[in-house]
């Protein structure tokens, strides 16, 4: 069985930001138009976001663009089909690249900020 190519779900359009970088971690997909806000209610866009997601895995990221409150919805439903985990690509603007971001909800483990290092990668 052949592994899929990793997807990279951007929450929403801006159309005018250049996400061209976060290519590298995989196919772009869009999961909402530009301009849609969630106002009086929330279910169109739930819905639209769990259709966007599905098949969602260890493999994909999330780039975290667009409206506030569909920001939480999609990191939701990633984390609720993938077991509380999930990936996202944070802007680094010092280094002008994204840097990938674990997500575990369901870790409970203690945190230890000495024993945190950046991904060998990075240089």
């Amino acid at each position: 069985m052949d592994k899929k190519q990793p997807t990279v779900y951007v929450v929403q359009d801006f159309g005018t930001k250049n996400i061209s970088g976060a290519r590298r971690f995989g196919e772009i997909k869009v999961l909402l138009p530009p301009n849609r806000q969630i106002v009086l209610s929330s279910a169109p866009t739930v819905s639209r976001l769990r259709e966007g997601l599905n098949g969602f895995s260890d493999d994909d990221y999330l780039l975290l663009m667009g409206d506030p409150a569909a920001i939480g919805i999609a990191c939701s439903i990633a984390s609720n089909i993938n077991g509380g985990k999930f990936k996202m690509l944070k802007w680094d603007r010092q280094e002008a690249l994204y840097l990938p971001i674990n997500i575990n909800l369901k870790y409970f483990g203690e945190y230890d900020e000495q024993s945190w290092r950046y991904p060998q990668w990075w240089g």
